[in-house]
Order: C-alpha cells, then structure tokens, then sequence
C-alpha cells in the first residue's frame, strides 16, 4: 500500500473519477410553527406494510427457514435527503423503486406538506407535489392506489384524514381532505391489511387515545377495540391478520417510554400484551420482510437505539438481528422490494437527512445469535492498526479478542513500527506483517505472538541482500516463501525462508513501468492461484500480472489517482483501492474496463485514502479508510455502508477506535482464510 501519508498530492487527486452522487432538492418546507407540545425526546415515525411483505399474508410465512430468523444487514446510503426531516411518513412509490415521502418537521422546526418521491437505491429525489394541510405526527398506509393520512399536527392535533394519489407519472398532485377521524389525534401509525385500514396508537393533545380504528375508505371508521396500555409514537407492523404495536410512550403519572409489545388479532378484536422489549422505545419504526417483523431504532429517553430486533410471534420472543449505522428515532420506514427504507428521523431532538436500508440476509447471520448483523458472522478481522503500533483481531461483536504486541507478547528487536499490512497464513496460526517505515518484515505466531522469522534492519533503508525500503504488501505462500513489494527500490521481491532471494520482478532502482523490465513503485503483490502476482505501480496507475520469474501476463493502466492493493475475484474481474481523497473502490477487467466504481465525493459514505478492498464471504466489500481512521464495509448493491470499526476521523487508542488502519484480513472457524486462499 505504500508510503501512506496524511498530504496526498494534488495532481493525484485531480485524477480521481468521482461518482455522480444525484440529489435533487425536496423543495421547500412550509412555514407552519412545529406542533407543541412536542414529547421530550420524540416523534412519529411514520410506518406501513408494503404489499408482499406481510400485508394480507396468512400467518408466519416462515421467513426464518430451518436455519433460524435471518439477522438484518443494516447501512447508511452514501447520499442523503436534500434537507433534514422527522416526524414525516413514508410509504412504496407508485414507480418501481421508489418511495414517497409525505409531511414531517424540518430542521428549521417548521411543518411542511411536501411530498417527494425518492428513487432507491439511486437516491433521485423529484417533488411530487402536497398534502392538503401541512402536518407532521400523523400516521399513513396505502389503501385503494392513495395514500391516507390520519390526523397529524402544527400546533394541535387534526382530525383530518387526507388523501394523496398515487401515480407512477411523475406528475405533481395536491392531497385532499377525504375525512374525519372521530377525534383529533396525532403521534399515531397506521397499516394496511387486505382492503383495511388500521389507525393505531397516539393522543388528542392531552391523552392518549387507545382506540383501533379500521376503514376500507377514509371516511368512515370502526372501533375494532382498545389498547391495554395507551400510547403515542408506537412502532406498528402488519403480520398476516395480526398487528403488533411496540413500545410507545404513556401519557400518564409514569409517562415515559414503555416496553410493552400489544397485539391487536383483527379478525377477532382481541387485543392483549403478548411480551415485552428488552428496552423501553419510544419513536422506533417497526416493519415486515420477508415473514418476520423487525423494530428498528427508538428513543429510550436519554439517548436512541440502534438496535435492530427480531420478533418471533410464536414464542412471544425478541431476539438482536443487528444494528443500524446511525442510531435514531423517528424515522419513517416504507419497504420496496423487500428492502426497508429508513428515511430521515431524529438524532437526539435534531432531524437527519440520513437514510438507512435493513434487508434480512442469513450471511450476516441469525438473530439472537452472537455476532448476528455483522458483514463477517462466525469469524474475526484482523487489522494492521498503523498509526498505533499495533495489530488488532476484532470478532463479529466489534470486541478486541487480541493485541499485539502485548503484555504477553513483546514486540521484536527493533520494535513493531509502522505495520502497514497484516495477513493470516498457515491455517491462522501464523501472521506475516510488513512495517514499512520500519523497513522489515515479521512473521509471529498466533496466538502466542511469537517471534518466528525476520527481515530487513530497522530504520535502516536500502538495496543490498537483506534490505528494504518501505516494504509493503508482504504474504507467506504455500512453498514457505515470502513475497514483498518493495515500494521505493521499485521491486517485487520472492525470499526464500533462509532470507535469500528466490527471484525478483522489476530492476532495482529503476522506476517506471516499462513491462517486463522495470515497475513504477510496486506497492501491491497479491499471490494468484495459478502462482502468478497481481502487481499494483503507483508511477502510471498500473496494474499486471506476472509470473514469479518475471514474465508479463497483461497489464492495464487504470483510471485511479493512485492504485493500491489489486485482488481477482473472478476469472477476467479484478478489485482495486484508490488511494486518493475522496477515495473509494473499482472493479475491472484485465482489458481495463471499469466495472463498477464506490467513491462518493462527500458524507458519510466518503473515503480518505482507503488502501486495501476485500469481498468477504458475505458478499460485501472490507475497506479501511485509512485516514478516516476506520474500516467501513459497502453493500455493492445499495452502496449502502453497512457496518464501521472505528470513529470516523477521530484517531483513538481505546476500544471502538483506530488510527490510520493500513490492512486486514479474516479468519473463519477451523482457521478457514477466505480472502487470500493462494497464500500460506
């Protein structure tokens, strides 16, 4: 990866090819003063059950199969809503792959009847028109190919029930007042089953209202029956003829948020507490995929949740199926094509512009399992933790199982300066680490952390036998050889055990790329399966194959600022680190075709020289951001990032934090190495 420094030149990063991250604008909010009184913490987040994911189903579809209930690969999209939003409602587009987005709060603490259409994944936003009335804190499904709005707020709670069509043109609308509820009420949700609409939770201003409404119309209402335990800002989701209410906040002497998960069996009318949260929530959003309801975020009162949980409503049970990126509250959820959308919401009491995706997905594990939610379940990472000296192995938890060096591992003579990469070998018993300003090379074992084998003289730099300068990308082989891509003596060196050298690709000192004789600045090595080297040169942007006596296979100059780190994952597709700023990622074939690029200009989904990028088994890309201190894994479907280690750009020493980590790699149960299967 070599020579990572925090300036980064500027003709290099004039190179980088940015992803056209589309956002257009929500357009304007209204200016209605926020409806008040506000609840401390909260407020509603606006749900509903999308046909296909639960609406109308007979019973448990059994989303769970025999392996268990999927656990939930949970992201952050690299774009974001055009301006902050909560207390909105949400519900499946007309279009496919879309989702409308009607009212909420804006940042400036003003209620607006916008209504937007969000294309997803791609996050194109265009205006689609307005509600009647302005409101935030109402509820709203889908029934009949409109959506309806029940009651919300500015400064009281309505009794409106507003209507806004549904259409795939693109035409923009205006909402209509269709009905009354019998009362005004606001911090309410709403589902849709069959041809029936439920309006479920909330308060008129002053109580709560325990009433469960139905209506096939808008206008006309029935009282299917009365919550045991009246609350406002529940989460509420659909499960075939039942629907389940979770959490909420109480308006009484003890107000507050509670636990309490209500079912409400709409074919009878009975309505009963059928368990328990593990954690009062109020303001969380609740949603069916795939046969199984998961609750996601929530206020506890001092702070928000980002766990995400699964409920089993055969036993009763709610077991951790993962967490969310962004812990929040109040944000509205609609589902499109199995996927949920979590769209803006409240971190703390400030709307977010941040959307969220959760799908169930078994790779990432089981709910209620240890680890479950995490892009690498059943194994552990292992990262080169540069700027602090040190190697890290983190499990599906985020814990630290193991430090070197350590108080029960030295670090070898000369010191652990500098480790660039860290990579596992001989079935995960032993570790191979270049420390490139320290110019050597270790092997240690694991996880005794063992010195086994050296090379190199540290701060020493030069070319003669037994000298680097500035080595990086080191890996034992099957043979017990060693290879390194000694960066600034612009060679590929293959050592033998005994530290002499086997062979050599490039010419020492010369710096170009000029195939076979000569390498720009190699500063990526990876061993293929058929024996032969993927070489990354920084001069040129270059990338080739070579076999281990110095034939070229192909080369390829690439459209990165700055290559590093090249992997094949697939017989003519490869995978590349820009190191640059903004950075990110490329697929390609070995004809140069670029296909697929992550590298988002700004946010959260936004990359600071990001050196090394794996596809793990889970089918997801492993990226640390060096520079933002962190490693980030991207669904490459959404480009949603989906999981982090690390406070972005806050270099720490404590748990939860890195400082410019350079490497890592992945060690599965039985010592199984999934990421370099041709190395040691």
């Amino acid at each position: 990866m070599a020579r990572r420094r925090r300036t980064f030149a500027v003709g290099a990063l004039l190179a980088v090819i940015l992803i056209a991250v589309l956002v257009y604008a929500m357009g304007s909010s209204g200016g209605n003063k926020a409806a008040s009184p506000p609840p401390t913490t909260s407020a509603h987040h606006g749900g509903t059950t999308a046909p296909g994911s639960g609406q109308g189903a007979s019973g448990r579809s059994d989303g769970a199969g025999a392996t268990g209930i999927p656990a939930i690969e949970s992201g952050v999209l690299p774009w974001q809503l055009a301006a902050p939003l909560s207390r909105e409602v949400a519900v499946p587009g007309a279009a496919a792959g879309t989702v409308s987005v009607l009212g909420g709060l804006t940042a400036g603490n003003a209620t607006t009847g916008n209504v937007v259409n969000l294309a997803v994944p791609a996050g194109t936003q265009t205006p689609a028109g307005a509600l009647a009335t302005a409101a935030h804190d109402a509820g709203a499904t889908t029934l009949g190919g409109r959506v309806l709005v029940f009651g919300g707020g500015v400064l009281n709670s309505f009794t409106s029930v507003q209507a806004f069509p549904l259409t795939a043109t693109g035409a923009s609308a205006t909402g209509a007042v269709v009905g009354q509820l019998p009362q005004p009420r606001s911090d309410d949700d709403a589902v849709t089953i069959g041809h029936t609409a439920y309006v479920v939770g909330g308060y008129d201003g002053t109580v709560a209202d325990p009433e469960v409404l139905s209506t096939t119309n808008g206008s006309s209402f029935h009282v299917v029956g009365s919550l045991p335990i009246p609350v406002r800002y529940p989460a509420v989701a659909a499960l075939g003829p039942m629907i389940y209410v979770f959490g909420g906040q109480q308006i009484s002497a003890a107000a507050g948020p509670v636990n309490a998960i209500q079912r409400i069996d709409t074919a009878s009318g009975k309505i009963e507490v059928v368990g328990h949260l593990p954690q009062a929530l109020l303001g969380a959003s609740a949603v069916t995929l795939g046969g199984v309801v998961y609750v996601a975020g929530g206020s506890s009162g001092p702070s928000d949740s980002g766990v995400i949980y699964a409920f089993d409503p055969v036993k009763n049970r709610v077991l951790v199926a993962g967490h969310l990126v962004t812990p929040l509250a109040n944000a509205a959820v609609a589902t499109v094509a199995g996927t949920a959308w979590l769209v803006g919401g409240e971190s703390g009491t400030t709307p977010t512009s941040t959307v969220q995706m959760m799908k169930p997905n078994l790779k990432f594990g089981t709910a209620g399992a240890p680890g479950a939610g995490s892009p690498y379940f059943g194994g552990k990472l292992l990262v080169a933790d540069r700027g602090n000296d040190r190697i890290l192995l983190i499990d599906d938890q985020n814990q630290i199982a193991w430090t070197y060096p350590s108080v029960y591992a030295s670090p070898p003579p000369g010191g652990f300066y500098f480790p660039d990469d860290a990579f596992f070998a001989k079935n995960g018993t032993e570790i191979i680490s270049n420390q490139e300003d320290n110019e050597t090379l270790v092997i240690i074992g694991f996880p005794s952390g063992q010195l086994l084998w050296s090379y190199g003289h540290p701060r020493v730099k030069g070319s003669t036998p037994g000298y680097l300068h500035t080595p990086d990308d080191a890996y034992l082989l099957k043979n017990g050889q060693i290879t390194v891509a000694d960066a600034y003596n612009c060679r590929v060196l293959v050592l033998n055990a005994d530290g002499t050298t086997a062979s050599q690709i490039g010419t020492t000192g010369s710096c170009v790329h000029n195939p076979p004789t000569s390498l720009g600045s190699p500063n990526g090595d990876t061993p293929l399966a058929d024996g032969n080297f993927l070489i990354s040169e920084i001069n040129g942007s270059w990338v080739s194959e070579y076999t281990p006596q110095g034939q070229l296979v192909w080369t390829v100059k690439l459209p990165v600022g700055y290559p590093s780190d090249p992997q094949q994952i697939g017989p003519n597709l490869y995978l590349l680190s820009d190191y640059s700023h903004p950075g990110g990622f490329i697929e390609f074939t070995r004809q140069g075709q670029v296909t697929y690029r992550y590298q988002p200009p700004s946010g959260q989904g936004e990359m600071n020289q990001p050196s090394l990028t794996e596809v793990l088994p889970s089918g997801v890309f492993m990226t640390n951001d060096d520079y933002r201190d962190r490693m980030v894994a991207v669904d490459p479907t959404t480009q949603a990032l989906v999981w982090q280690y690390g406070v972005t750009d806050t270099p720490g020493t404590g748990a939860g934090f890195l400082n410019t980590p350079d490497g890592f790699d992945l060690v599965m149960g039985n010592g199984v190495l999934p990421l370099h299967p041709a190395a040691g």
